[in-house]
């Protein structure tokens, strides 16, 4: 390829240079600098790129795109005049959409192959986009995934650092999709990712707005919720079909600057109970109702099924079955189901992917028999564990019991928050260790310990994870729930500065089978 092929949907100035250099990939990380590479620099937040420039010279690289004048930064390279010469500089507003629109180029417009569906929210954006996914892959659509839990192509799941990873690695992500012949993309696209313009240049299918409350707000983040909300909801003018939770009561602000064809989902406005129904459309005029609601919830907890049943009602009428706990999660589910329907999946499709649903990390039902309950979920916050703990409570356990710690090097409100959140709500809480990073575990646990005391609750610390998940198991009473909370998905555990392998379902799946092993019952 020659540059001048990468640069159609770029607004740039040739600053030197020849528009017919040969390239072969483009690259933002100076440490993967080489012959034929075309540098990006973005002056971030921590570090400007423009300083590596002489690196990524000495290197090979002669195409450089750049955010300002460099004059001083190719001087410092040490290159002959002659070498000089031959470098290629283009000046661009801003670095980091460049590199979007160049590695869309660079891996031949590969999104244009797919339909996107862009998932966004505060909360629910990973089991939601994990549910859409299963909905299409039920009625015959190959589909890629993008999120939280990784890159998933087929079978093969890739890790990503990011819950909307950097647009190079989304278009390489893209390319494989297509190539392998998915259909469809569904992403997982977050306000950093909009604000940092890793989606620009993309346009959506459908975009998907789950709710919306204060969150990723401070430094490197958003300024205030203001501008949180603004990003998360510009996914609404980027997308042709909207589907918005019409409940949130932010609603009228997320939906104010839409420029596409919206449609509106929303749960029951009173609490659901046992065996209890609410109208689905509220006070609601007829002209405001929703396009998909829920009705005759139902919480089902049997051997070898743990979920909830409800009727669909709106666009679509029919009962599904949901192999996933929680009231939250009949609000995913009814988001999902609008997709859905938007795209004409028929409801059989819908049902069955539903009915056998399972998220890792999230609401995951390990091991269900009449003894007892395990699950886990990533709940890490005080707002996800109470929402978690509120809704296990509605399954009616004969003790709930919570396994969990918290990360260390952050905020001791969240330990402290947690801590009174486990004492008030759970039977027992058993303490334990999280991602302690560069924290005694002992310290983190002495925290959380005292707001558990001053709730009034029970508890037991045992630090290390393994074993705490092990006593939790071999001491269930008949009838129990056990939640494992904090790390869900997570498949390591940071303890001073270093990851080892560690999946709480692996331990808990280890454990059972020990018990068996012994002749217990489990």
């Amino acid at each position: 390829m020659v540059l001048r092929d990468w640069l159609d949907e770029l607004e740039y100035e040739l600053v030197q240079g020849s528009l017919d250099a040969e390239v072969e990939d483009v690259i933002y990380d100076s440490r993967r600098a080489a012959p034929g590479c075309v540098f990006v620099c973005i002056a971030g937040t921590r570090v400007d790129s423009h300083k590596f420039i002489p690196q990524v010279l000495e290197a090979g690289v002669r195409v450089i795109v750049a955010e300002r004048d460099i004059e001083e930064e190719l001087s410092a390279a040490g290159l002959s005049e002659e070498e000089l010469s031959k470098a290629v500089v283009l000046r661009v507003k801003d670095g980091r959409r460049a590199l979007a629109l160049l590695s869309a180029a660079r891996f031949g417009y590969p999104a244009r192959r797919l339909i996107l569906i862009g998932v966004t929210g505060t909360k629910g954006k990973t089991t939601t986009a994990h549910m859409i996914r299963a909905i299409l892959e039920a009625s015959g659509r190959k589909t890629g995934l993008i999120g939280t839990t990784g890159i998933v192509i087929g079978d093969e799941t890739i890790p990503t650092q990011n819950t909307t990873p950097e647009s190079y690695t989304l278009h390489q992500a893209f390319a494989q999709m297509a190539d392998a012949g998915c259909a469809y993309a569904v992403m997982e696209v977050s306000s950093q990712s909009m604000k940092m313009h890793r989606v620009h240049g993309l346009y959506f299918g459908i975009g998907r707005f789950t709710n919306i409350s204060p969150d990723h707000i401070g430094p490197d983040e958003h300024e205030n919720f203001e501008e949180y909300l603004y990003y998360k909801s510009s996914l609404l003018s980027r997308c042709r079909t909207g589907l918005v939770n019409r409940g949130d009561e932010h609603f009228h602000d997320i939906i104010k600057n839409a420029s596409c064809q919206l449609f509106t989902y929303q749960m029951p406005g009173a609490e659901a109970e046992q065996g209890g129904k609410a109208d689905p459309a509220g006070e609601a005029a007829a002209e405001e109702r929703p396009d998909f609601t829920a009705a005759q919830l139902h919480f089902v907890s049997e051997p070898g099924f743990v979920g909830t049943e409800f009727q669909v009602n709106g666009r679509r009428n029919f009962k599904v079955r949901l192999g996933i706990p929680g009231l939250f999660n009949v609000e995913n589910a009814l988001a999902a189901i609008g997709t859905a329907s938007l795209l004409g999946i028929d409801t059989e499709a819908v049902c069955r992917a539903l009915e056998h649903m399972r998220v890792n990390g999230r609401m995951e039902i390990v091991h269900k028999s009449h003894r007892m309950t395990v699950l886990v979920d990533y709940a890490h916050n005080a707002v996800s564990m109470e929402s978690l703990l509120k809704t296990l409570r509605l399954y009616r356990p004969k003790r709930l019991i919570c396994v969990f710690g918290c990360g260390g090097n952050r905020s001791k409100d969240r330990r402290y928050s947690m801590g009174a959140i486990g004492g008030r709500m759970a039977d027992l809480c058993i303490l334990t260790a999280d991602n302690s990073r560069y924290e005694r575990v002992e310290d983190i646990l002495e925290d959380i310990r005292g707001s558990v005391e001053k709730a009034g609750g029970n508890y037991i610390l045992i630090p290390d994870r393994r074993e705490a998940i092990a006593y939790s198991i071999r001491h269930a009473q008949e009838g129990d729930m056990i939640a494992v909370i904090g790390k869900g998905h997570e498949d390591y555990q940071e303890i001073n500065g270093v990851r080892t392998h560690f999946l709480d379902r692996e331990v808990i799946e280890e454990t059972i089978e020990e018990l068996r092993k012994e002749g217990m019952e489990c």
